[in-house]
């Protein structure tokens, strides 16, 4: 029952469920007995689901930008240092 709920979750990063992203379709709870198809059929299967990967990933690449750019809103900016520069260090954390 877990795998089920997972996989029919509507993700908001992707906004497909796991399983049609990898199946072209929902994902079923009963037997059905599954029929013969010829490999027309299951080269259409695997363009449909190479179609809705590369959808996915398009919107994950948006969702990481716009993660990105609030992240580093909140960032400081650091001073570099270059090798010989003087600094002052706090020795409250070293131990004698």
């Amino acid at each position: 029952m877990a795998k089920f709920a997972y996989n029919n979750k509507v993700y908001s990063s992707t906004r497909i469920l796991p399983f049609k992203a990898n199946y072209r379709q929902n994902s079923k709870m009963g037997f059905e007995r599954r029929k013969k198809r010829k490999y027309e059929e299951a080269e259409k299967l695997v363009t449909k689901i190479k179609e809705i990967q590369e959808k996915a990933n398009v919107a994950l690449g948006k969702v990481q930008k716009e993660m990105k750019k609030y992240v580093n809103k909140k960032r400081a900016k650091v001073n570099k240092y270059k090798v010989g520069d003087l600094v002052m260090l706090s020795t409250k954390d070293l131990k004698y």
